[in-house]
């Protein structure tokens, strides 16, 4: 007789073949085959936008080899692996000297002690951060000593958005290291204001004030930069396929930045009027990137741009869409509530709130919050398909801001607590979008 726990099992090894031969057959539906973990250069799927079967595969794939590994091995071991990883500071390394930039210039491989040279820094310790990455298919070694790009350094790249992502979350490391002590002192451990986060008490110790939000120039940039290298890693492009933008005359990007969406959505849907609001800096910064990369739009005379402080004021009147991507959750609920009711002052009877956030789906979520069958997980998955990037992501709201990544059920409620009622919703994988609109007395 088997055992249930046995059945659990084999329903796991179900599992991790049908969503890695439907991550198979998506990479070879493009003619170009599955790649290989040392391969030197992207595949076309890696950054496309519309990739969401590729992406529940993986979510799928993710979540039940770490529900194996969490049954199969010793608790000790599983344990002391989600401690003992350094991973991340190697990755810091390896963006923060621009082994890839180098690297990429030698496709044949470069020797470690050239390597050494090109970013000026001891060999030997370059070694052993390459050997660590190396056992995660990030760089290759070609020969004893020579080293190589792969498919995951070339992410790594100082062009690259999403490096410009990397080196900022690793950045975040240091006010993880004081989360016990903000939960345990008396000034911090049970405000949620944005001034008593982690980050505050990391930089309070060392005798600095400044907000997260103060940058100069050069910082605002590669702030923007790193917006866009999130929307590549989770995935945020899917909005531009699986929302009915055809049936919108009239968005409203509030908390624009410098058009990470806005841009290509103005390039596939040229009947969209769109309203970028952000602050006079951010905004400043943006008209230059719209003129960079898409000028027409500019000339049509379907862009604009409104200044906006949206904790103090409310955006464009009387638009049918009003979108937030990754807005909500740098705030805790009361400035997540402000920000919401500003919009809802300035809604048309038909117009919609977009929030587009990482959601933190859950296997006892309440039974009314609008949801599909896509964002159930199959037993005997770890809660939210067993990937980790959304609870992850919420850590690291925390540490910055004493933000938060929230339940369907919590988006329902502050929706509620100003007049929204939520009527869609899109598993977009990694991220979610939400659609409220306001709600029928």
């Amino acid at each position: 007789m088997t055992e249930p726990n046995e059945v659990k099992v084999e329903a796991l090894l179900s599992i991790i073949n049908s969503s890695a031969r439907q991550a198979m057959a998506e990479y070879k539906n493009t003619g170009h085959g599955v790649p290989g973990i040392d391969a030197g250069t992207l595949h076309p799927l890696d950054f496309a936008t519309d990739t969401l079967a590729l992406r529940k595969a993986i979510r799928l794939l993710e979540g039940a080899c770490e529900q194996l590994n969490t049954i199969l091995a010793p608790p000790q071991h599983t344990a002391y692996n989600c401690v003992n990883n350094y991973s991340w500071a190697c990755m810091n390394v390896a963006t923060r000297s621009c082994i890839a930039d180098v690297l990429e210039k030698h496709p044949e491989g470069l020797s470690v002690d050239a390597l050494a040279d090109a970013v000026n820094l001891d060999k030997t310790k370059i070694a052993r951060v390459l050997r660590l990455l190396t056992l995660r298919g990030c760089f290759k070694e070609v020969k004893r000593g020579v080293f190589a790009n792969t498919r995951l350094s070339l992410v790594l790249k100082s062009t690259n958005d999403v490096g410009f992502n990397l080196r900022h979350q690793q950045g975040c490391h240091e006010f993880a290291a004081v989360l016990y002590e903000t939960m345990t002192n008396e000034e911090f451990a049970r405000s949620n204001e944005v001034e008593k986060s982690p980050q505050a008490f990391a930089l309070k110790k060392e005798g600095k004030n400044n907000s997260f939000w103060e940058m100069d120039e050069e910082a605002c940039g590669i702030f923007h930069k790193c917006m866009i290298g999130h929307a590549v890693i989770h995935g945020s492009y899917a909005v531009l396929h699986y929302y009915p933008w055809d049936n919108v005359s009239s968005v409203v990007d509030v908390g624009s930045g410098t058009g990470t969406i806005s841009i290509p959505l103005a390039k596939r849907f040229p009947h969209l009027r769109v309203t970028n609001q952000d602050l006079p800096e951010t905004l400043e910064l943006s008209r230059n990137t719209w003129e960079q990369n898409a000028p027409e739009a500019l000339l049509d005379g379907r862009i604009e741009f409104v200044p906006l402080n949206f904790l103090e004021e409310s955006p464009i009147v009387g638009k049918d869409v009003y979108y937030l991507r990754s807005i909500i959750h740098d705030w805790p609920d009361n400035e997540a509530s402000v920000i919401l009711r500003n919009i809802r002052k300035v809604m048309g009877p038909n117009s919609r709130v977009l929030i587009h956030e990482c959601v933190l789906l859950r296997k006892f979520e309440e039974p009314d919050v609008v949801t599909d069958e896509s964002t159930k997980a199959l037993e005997p998955a770890l809660l939210n398909f067993g990937s980790n990037t959304p609870y992850q992501h919420d850590m690291t709201m925390w540490l910055l801001f004493n933000g938060k990544e929230r339940t369907l059920s919590e988006f329902k409620n502050i929706g509620a607590s100003v007049g929204l009622v939520l009527t869609q919703t899109y598993d977009l994988v990694g991220m979610m979008l939400m659609e409220f609109r306001i709600a029928q007395d």
